[in-house]
């Protein structure tokens, strides 16, 4: 099984995750933000990932410090347990309705990282629900720079901040859920190159 451990302590946050990228879609989350913990378990459910982590962070600043160190930490997991990526499919996307909302998310797990995020998020649409919804974009900047993935993330249309943020978190999971996946008929490195 495709497995890792990652621990993070700065100064500003201490995390330690662990996942299972062959798990059935089994989470144990504590991020101390709990629209995070939603949409990570989101992440684990629809990747078919194994995911635990306990996380704490200087959220009396604010949660920024805490929602990219999660993302850099989610990224480091993924690379480790792809070790060589011998066999993958490499490439992964979907298109994902929530409600009003729908999201296409592409992945290449080419070892080269770049982040296009097209999403548009409304300063009115959960106001109150006490999340900077901006912090999604780093997240998933942190993920992609951390395990080196090219990913392109568009919001075609939504209205509310909750279903735009679930169909992300959910397309990213089924677009990742494709692109680990082991190929028989795949000898070997999937890329010319003979690395990734």
């Amino acid at each position: 099984m495709r497995k890792a451990e990652i621990k993070r302590k700065t100064a500003e946050t201490n995390i330690k995750l662990s996942l299972n990228l062959d798990g059935k879609g089994r989470y144990k989350l504590d991020t101390s933000i709990p629209f995070i913990d939603h949409m990570l378990s989101l992440f684990s459910k629809h990747a078919l990932i194994d995911l635990n982590i306990k996380a704490r962070g200087d959220t009396e600043v604010d949660n920024h410090h805490l929602v990219e160190d999660l993302g850099i930490v989610l990224g480091e997991a993924i690379k480790k347990a792809l070790g060589k990526k011998a066999g993958i499919a490499r490439y992964g996307n979907f298109l994902l309705p929530m409600d009003e909302a729908l999201s296409y998310i592409a992945v290449d797990l080419s070892g080269r990282p770049y982040f296009s995020f097209d999403v548009k998020f409304s300063s009115q649409s959960g106001k109150f629900s006490g999340f900077d919804y901006s912090l999604i974009e780093e997240f998933f900047r942190a993920v992609s720079s951390s395990c080196g993935i090219n990913l392109h993330i568009k919001n075609h249309t939504g209205r509310n901040n909750h279903h735009i943020s679930e169909s992300i978190f959910k397309g990213f999971a089924k677009a990742i859920c494709q692109a680990v996946k082991i190929n028989r008929r795949i000898k070997g490195i999937p890329s010319t190159k003979r690395i990734l």
